[in-house]
């Protein structure tokens, strides 16, 4: 009875483990996401899910529909979903320098 007791708190253990280090980053990158498409407006510059950027230039948030102009003249229509986070030229650049710092750190370790 003792061995079925610990293997049961074993068990919600690593559920728990599981849950804390996959599902919940997940439900709340979600929830971030969700909330930057509902905060939409007219006139914010987007990054779009194939990482083109584009200014919102109309909303149909009821069919959730944005209309994105990728260039003069060129205005497509997306899901707006598929936008996934405002145009930051500032935090773009840092998390490129992180990136190609991580690949030299990485290419120095796997030399030596």
């Amino acid at each position: 009875m003792q061995e079925i007791a610990i293997v049961a708190v074993l068990m919600l253990l690593g559920m728990g483990a599981y849950w804390s280090m996959v599902i919940f980053p997940k439900q709340r990158e979600f929830q971030k996401r969700q909330r930057f498409v509902r905060e939409l407006a007219e006139g914010d510059e987007v990054i779009t899910a194939g990482g083109i950027i584009g200014r919102v230039v109309d909303l149909q948030a009821e069919a959730g529909i944005a209309y994105v102009e990728l260039a003069d003249g060129v205005v497509v229509r997306m899901v707006a979903a598929s936008l996934l986070s405002p145009f930051d030229p500032e935090e773009l650049a840092t998390n490129v320098r992180k990136g190609l710092e991580q690949n030299t750190t990485q290419g120095t370790q796997q030399e030596g």
